[in-house]
């Protein structure tokens, strides 16, 4: 896949190819089935996906930005992996959110004169907001490019409610811990990416050693106790996530610790990336050590179990 960077590298988009524009965190059903669309109008065709990094709330309303699902790297890694040939990402500076909707896509016709673009309804861009769906296809009558709207896609929770998917409500789930409904929407389990930093030990000292993440800008779920997975060096390890503070130990700084079962080497300083599968249980304060112990066991022989 060829990534490219800023505007001024929209020329080097393919011309002709096709295209989709939007911020494509967490790259989920909706976004896959967007790109599934372009290959299908576009087959043996480049595929194109015109990102803003980082989301343009960051720069216009920071406080109201939401966290991020995908950082930059997975997200890239994620679209490659659907068929994804080029993406272009463009910082959003104050003079390119400050574009109108017309000049910015006049842009795009100018120097890409895209085949086909694809989006789903909720899509707007420009200043104000003022770019839609239907207001392409008025600017692009009488062009070589066809736009195309494609319909939310829908999947029933757990609770067999009907969702329509998109970023914003993999957050709410994430947020309340329904990690289970969030792949559901993702097309895959939510997962955490961090390097490894040394806490306190103290699962060394109960005999259950944890990595630290250090995940930073990512959303995490709520706090509690989840079920999760993680590949090192090729081999995939069960593992008991702990998401918040540690009230046993009277310790309110928020952490993310992943238990590997059977795993013994030093990943210190290495990024990984943790998979939650499940929520196990709530996070409370054990009138003792050895109460936590036992808990600890127990959820880890719910892993076992649920990994046999």
């Amino acid at each position: 896949m060829i990534h490219l960077q800023g505007i001024t590298d929209l020329p080097r988009l393919p011309r002709g190819c096709a295209v989709s524009i939007g911020n494509y965190d967490g790259v989920h059903r909706g976004h896959a089935a967007i790109i599934a669309k372009m290959r299908a109008l576009a087959p043996g065709s480049p595929i194109a996906v015109i990102t803003f990094e980082p989301h343009p709330l960051t720069v216009l309303r920071p406080q109201l930005a939401p966290p991020r699902l995908t950082p930059p790297g997975k997200k890239l890694q994620l679209l490659e992996s659907l068929g994804v040939t080029h993406v272009l990402e463009i910082p959003p500076t104050r003079d390119v959110l400050g574009l109108e909707a017309r000049q910015f896509w006049d842009m795009i016709l100018s120097a890409v004169a895209p085949s086909h673009v694809v989006e789903g309804p909720n899509f707007n861009f420009g200043k104000a907001r003022g770019g839609n769906v239907r207001r392409m296809m008025e600017w692009s009558a009488g062009t070589s490019t066809r736009v195309h709207l494609i319909e939310p896609q829908e999947v029933a929770l757990l609770n067999l409610s009907l969702v329509e998917v998109s970023s914003t409500i993999i957050r709410w789930l994430l947020a309340h811990g329904r990690v289970r409904d969030a792949a559901v929407c993702l097309g895959r389990p939510y997962s955490l990416i961090g390097p490894v930093i040394r806490g306190f030990q103290r699962g060394r000292t109960i005999g259950v050693p944890t990595a630290n993440l250090a995940v930073q800008g990512q959303l995490v779920p709520d706090e509690g106790v989840y079920a999760g997975r993680c590949v090192i060096d090729g081999t995939v390890y069960p593992a008991a996530v702990s998401i918040g503070s540690l009230p046993t130990f009277d310790d309110d700084a928020f952490q993310v610790e992943a238990h590997l079962l059977d795993f013994s080497g030093d990943i210190y300083g290495r990024t990984i990336e943790v998979e939650l599968l499940d929520w196990l249980r709530e996070q409370r304060k054990y009138s003792s050590i050895e109460s936590l112990t036992l808990q600890i066991q127990r959820d880890i022989a719910r892993l076992r179990g649920a990994a046999a």
